[in-house]
Parts: C-alpha cells; sequence; structure tokens
C-alpha cells in the first residue's frame, strides 16, 4: 500500500516537535499519510490574513493606560470582542491576562498585544491594541509598549477619579509625543461622578472636558465611541514598506517547542517566511520560519507590512539571541539600528539560591528563560557560606520581586530561598588603595557583604525617590506624620479639587520598598494612591549592622540601614529571630552589632531537664 493511500491515524499532540507549525491547542486526531498532511497544512495556508488589505494609512497601534483597578482589562475584553476578534461570552474575563499569577492575583503583570478588524464608514482599519500594567512596580512594561503606539487611552475611574499611576502614565504618554484619548469608565456605578473627573483631567493634563470619553466597560456602554475616537485621533504609523526591512523587538516568550517567539513592531519594508534576516544585536543570521498577527491568540500571515505588529519564529534556540530592543534587518540589506530602550534600573536587590544545590542547573535555565520574558529583571552571579551558589537580582520594586518568585514556582517548578530585599547604595572612596582595586572613586553597593569601612569612605549615598501621594483631603494629617517618620521632605502640595490632594515628597528609596504602601493603604483606609519615580542619590549617614548567633556574624542576615534607626530595626530582628530559631539544648544567644559595639541582644533560653515531672506522677500514684 503506497503513503499517499495509507488510512492509518495516530493519536498526537499539536505541541510536538514534528508539528511546530501548527497551532497550540488540545489533543486532536491528525492523518499521518502524506496525502492527508498535505489537505490539512494546504487547508492552514487558506486560513492565512493578506496583511497587504490594510497599507499604512489604516493602521493605528495604540495601548491602554491606567492606575491599577481602573479597568483596563475590561475594557480590552469589549474592545476585542465589539470587533469579533473574540466570540461574546460570559466567560470573557482578563482574556489577555494570559499568566497564571495575573488571574490570581488579578492585576496585569506583562503587556500583551492583539490586532482588531474594524469597518469604520465604509474603511477596513487594522488596530493593533497593547493591554499594559497598572503598579508603578511594571512601569517599565509601559514604557516598552509605547515605543510601538501613536496613541493612548487613558482609563481613569469615574469613582475614584485621577490616582498616583494615572499622572505618571500621563506623562509617560506625553513625554513621547502620543496622542491622548481620556476614557472615564465605570460610570454605571452608584457613586460615580464622570463630571468631577472630568474637572481633574482638564485641571490637571490640560484636555477639554468635550474629549473626555463617558464609558462603562463592564455594561459595554460606548465601547464603539473609543473605536471610532481611535480612528479619528489617533495617527498612522510614520513608515513605508519600499523601505529596508527594519524591525523592533518588544517583547519576546520561549516556546519549548519553536523556539523563541519574537513580538515585532515593522517600521519599514515588509518579512515573510523564507526571508533571511540578520540581528543588529548579535549580528546572526536568521530563516524565518513563520510570521503573524495575535489575535490575541497567534494566527499566522503571508507577510507582515511597515506599520504593522506580530510575531516571528526565526530558528532562534537560545534565550540570550531575541534582545528586546534589538532590531531585525533584511540579510545583506543593513539599516541603522532604532535606539531600542532605555535599560531598567533596579530599585530592590535579593539573593536567589536554590533549595537543594543538585538544582542549581535547572534554576540556571528557569532564569536565563523567564529573563528573557521580563528582561526589567538583573542577574549576577553570587556564592554565600550558608546557602552556597546563586544569584543577586535586582527588580523594580518588591510586588515584582514577589511576582518573579511566584512566576518561577508555577511556569518552572523550582523552589527557591529569597534573602531579604535591600537598595542599591554608593560609596565615595578616599583609600587610595580601594580606588586603585575598583577603578573608581565611586562604587555601587548591592550586597551588605561589600560595604566598606567607614574609615577607607569620605561619604556614603543612598538611592532617593520622588514619590507622589493622592488622598482625600481628611487624611493628610496621618500621613504627614508616616512621611515624616521616614525621613521624607515634602516638595509639593496640590488641591486637586474640593476632596482630593495630591502631595509629592522627596523619599529615602529604603524607607518605602518594604512597607510604606501598606502601612499608607491602612492609614487611610485604602483610599489613598502612591507612585514614584527615582530622583538619584543624596548623601546620608549609612552604617552597616551585623547580626550575630553565639557571638558568630551571620552574613545573609546582615543589613545597611540609617544610623538614626539602628537601635529600632536591631531590637526588632533580635526579637523575629528568637521567635523564629527553635530551642535547642544550650543557650543560644542573638545579637545585633554595629562593628564592635553590641546594640540589642535576645536569648533563647536551653532546654532544661524536668526534675519535677516525676514527683508529680509518683503524687499521682500515691493518691490511686
Amino acid at each position: 500500500m503506497s503513503l499517499t493511500g495509507r488510512t492509518v491515524w495516530w493519536w498526537v499532540r499539536l505541541r510536538r516537535p514534528c508539528l511546530t507549525a501548527a497551532p497550540r491547542g488540545p489533543a486532536v486526531w491528525l492523518p499521518t499519510g502524506l496525502a492527508a498532511c498535505q489537505r490539512f497544512y494546504s487547508s492552514r495556508d487558506k486560513e492565512k490574513i493578506d496583511m497587504s488589505a490594510y497599507p499604512v494609512e489604516s493602521i493605528r497601534n495604540f495601548s491602554i493606560i491606567a492606575h491599577v483597578d481602573h479597568g483596563k482589562s475590561t475594557l480590552a475584553d469589549r474592545l476585542l470582542e465589539i470587533t469579533g476578534t473574540i466570540a461574546k461570552t460570559d466567560r470573557n474575563k482578563q482574556v489577555l491576562d494570559k499568566l497564571q499569577v495575573e488571574r490570581e492575583r488579578g492585576i496585569t503583570v506583562k503587556a500583551q498585544s492583539a490586532s482588531l478588524f474594524y469597518n469604520y464608514k465604509g474603511v477596513n482599519y487594522l488596530l493593533n491594541l497593547i493591554d499594559t500594567p497598572g503598579h508603578v512596580d511594571f512601569n517599565y512594561e509601559v514604557s516598552r509598549s509605547l515605543s510601538a503606539c501613536q496613541g493612548v487611552l487613558l482609563v481613569v475611574d469615574a469613582n475614584e477619579g485621577i490616582q498616583a499611576q494615572t499622572v505618571a502614565n500621563f506623562y509617560l504618554a506625553f513625554e513621547a509625543q502620543l496622542a491622548i484619548i481620556p476614557v472615564i469608565n465605570k460610570i454605571d456605578l452608584k457613586n460615580a461622578d464622570p463630571e468631577r473627573v472630568e474637572k481633574q483631567i482638564e485641571k490637571l493634563f490640560d484636555i477639554p472636558v468635550n474629549e473626555c470619553i463617558r464609558i462603562s466597560a463592564k455594561q459595554g456602554t460606548n465601547i464603539d465611541k473609543v473605536l471610532e475616537k481611535v480612528i479619528e485621533k489617533i495617527p498612522p504609523p510614520q513608515c513605508n514598506t519600499t523601505d529596508p526591512l527594519k524591525a523592533l523587538v518588544f517583547d519576546s516568550t520561549f516556546d519549548h517547542y519553536r523556539g523563541v517567539v519574537a513580538n515585532i513592531a515593522v517600521f519599514g519594508g515588509e518579512i515573510q517566511k523564507g526571508h533571511r534576516i540578520v540581528s543588529a544585536h548579535t549580528n546572526k543570521r536568521y530563516e524565518v520560519n513563520e510570521v503573524g498577527i495575535l489575535t490575541p491568540n497567534g494566527q499566522p500571515t503571508h507577510k507582515l507590512y511597515a506599520g504593522q505588529v506580530g510575531y516571528l519564529i526565526a530558528g532562534m534556540k537560545e534565550v540570550t539571541e531575541a534582545q528586546i530592543g534589538d532590531t531585525l534587518f533584511m540579510y545583506k540589506q543593513p539599516v541603522e539600528p532604532l535606539p531600542g530602550f532605555k535599560s531598567a534600573k533596579p530599585m530592590v536587590f535579593a539573593g536567589m539560591y536554590p533549595v537543594d544545590q543538585t538544582e542549581y542547573n535547572n534554576l540556571k535555565s528557569a532564569l536565563e528563560r523567564l529573563t528573557l520574558n521580563d528582561s526589567s529583571v538583573t542577574v549576577h552571579r553570587d556564592s554565600s557560606l550558608a546557602l552556597g551558589a546563586g544569584w543577586r537580582l535586582g527588580f523594580l520594586g518588591l510586588l515584582h520581586m514577589e511576582v518573579f518568585n511566584q512566576r518561577l514556582e508555577q511556569e518552572y517548578n523550582t523552589s527557591v530561598i529569597l534573602t531579604a530585599p535591600t537598595v542599591p547604595y554608593k560609596a565615595v572612596l578616599s583609600s587610595a588603595k580601594l580606588i586603585k582595586e575598583h577603578g573608581k572613586s565611586e562604587i555601587t553597593i548591592i550586597n551588605p557583604a561589600q560595604f566598606p569601612d567607614k574609615h577607607s569612605v569620605s561619604e556614603y549615598l543612598e538611592p532617593t525617590v520622588l514619590g507622589t501621594i493622592i488622598t482625600p483631603q481628611e487624611y493628610i494629617g496621618k500621613i504627614i506624620v508616616l512621611c515624616q517618620d521616614r525621613r521624607a521632605v515634602q516638595k509639593e502640595m496640590l488641591y486637586i479639587d474640593e476632596h482630593r490632594v495630591m502631595l509629592k515628597y522627596l523619599f529615602p528609596l529604603n524607607e518605602i520598598v518594604v512597607d510604606f504602601y501598606d502601612a499608607l493603604k491602612s492609614l487611610s483606609s485604602g483610599y489613598a494612591s502612591f507612585d514614584y519615580e527615582d530622583a538619584g542619590y543624596q548623601a546620608a549617614d549609612l552604617i552597616k549592622m551585623d547580626i550575630l548567633i553565639n557571638g558568630n556574624p551571620v552574613e545573609e542576615l546582615s543589613t545597611i540601614i540609617h544610623n538614626d534607626k539602628a537601635y529600632a530595626t536591631g531590637k526588632y530582628l533580635c526579637e523575629r529571630l528568637k521567635d523564629a530559631i527553635p530551642r535547642q539544648l544550650f543557650e543560644i544567644a542573638i545579637q545585633a552589632a554595629i562593628g564592635k559595639k553590641i546594640i540589642a541582644r535576645e536569648t533563647l533560653k536551653a532546654y532544661r531537664k524536668n526534675v519535677v515531672a516525676k514527683c508529680l506522677l509518683r503524687t499521682l500514684l500515691i493518691g490511686a
């Protein structure tokens, strides 16, 4: 029997390596006969969308930006439904939030894109939407997303009004010179006050009231007006299909079967399967295996043209080959690389070690793949006497660190030990020997073990941030006291309306990184919002505090703190350790020390033989 005439069918999964061109999905029956396979793949080729029907003039690239929980993802769901991209069902909640951690926490962590097709006044438009995170820790995702857009939807809650992250995101879009469309969401709520929010937008952002669109993303009210405004106000991308290929890699993921999947924005020319392309970053050559658009799942296309956003698979097997911000161009047609992205500046550092050192290589592989998808994390090799070989990771904030750790556990099934978070300090050296050793007079300290002695340093510097707090006026007194306790300096105070106040403070980063946000929410009954941006370094009276267990310093528990907070912090750490360390048959002394000076101590008493127990037992037996 010939191969073409075979009728044998095998149970296979679409994610098998031999079927890399097939879309991911559930297990199905597929033919193994040659003719049957040809019919299967030819039917897939017929489904490919012809992107040449969408010239540059009919393309709109835009992002949705907002404060946390103002309805970005719900609005994205309604836009996908009204354009027919997804079927309209009651189960459409956070469609673009694909990560397990996003659905569990109810927040957007990764910026996700989708291509929408919409007919307006007889013209077919291609609308490329990017849904962005709202928390300050993921601000880098927002800035990267805006680089692929020409406009934004600025979503504001009709009940809560303008919040701290709303202000920060507005200025990101304003500095990028993007068209800004204000959208007031949740007008269906009982306490909604869209008129008040419109006045806030006009006062803070100088956007006329008549440009605001009132919607209810949950009920689908006025969603069509949003699409019409996107087409009318946001300009098409400035590029040409006749130019040489120039594509920006703005995001990437790793697929175990297809390798690296790069999300690209095409700024010139066109790209299709079979093209030979070159990476400007690595100078390596690749052959394109597949191009397509996200709807929101991958949909292969014949080509991608200038102005369009989609994905590309080109046989990149190593995670280091698809650098975010890289420029791709055609082989033997070099172009000037695009500016790319400003590298993220880590605000929090923590040590990460495998629970079992035999899992070191597995954790290393997981870190490489996850940092491909989250390029804002910095990784440096590190080692510890107590915990073994590991890494020192830099994050944009504490929530970023928690989410990264959770993704490692959920997506790669790894268990790790995380040390206490610290911030990067600087020291200006005065010792000629140390200056020669480091090759510079100013060093950055990301690990307390590297903290230089005071005698060899002219001054220490600590990082500062400019914090923005927006709160109802009745909580101003409590919040000012909280900020003063955290060594903050007030810079500005502005009433944005008769009920809400915007405060700006210069904070030492170390004072806000761990529990400031929780304390602020507690004091304000959850109504205050907080956002911050980097404000450089300032001189500070810093010291290194060691924790001694029975006279032996434990490097992993060392910390750098301000001199004014030394005693309180040392006492707190000793008390916590006394509760955490199990009692032994010998006495344990827990001490906090600055140099050779002990500033706090707790003693964990030893177990003792219970000599009274036998007497009690004898008494009970006699009485019986």
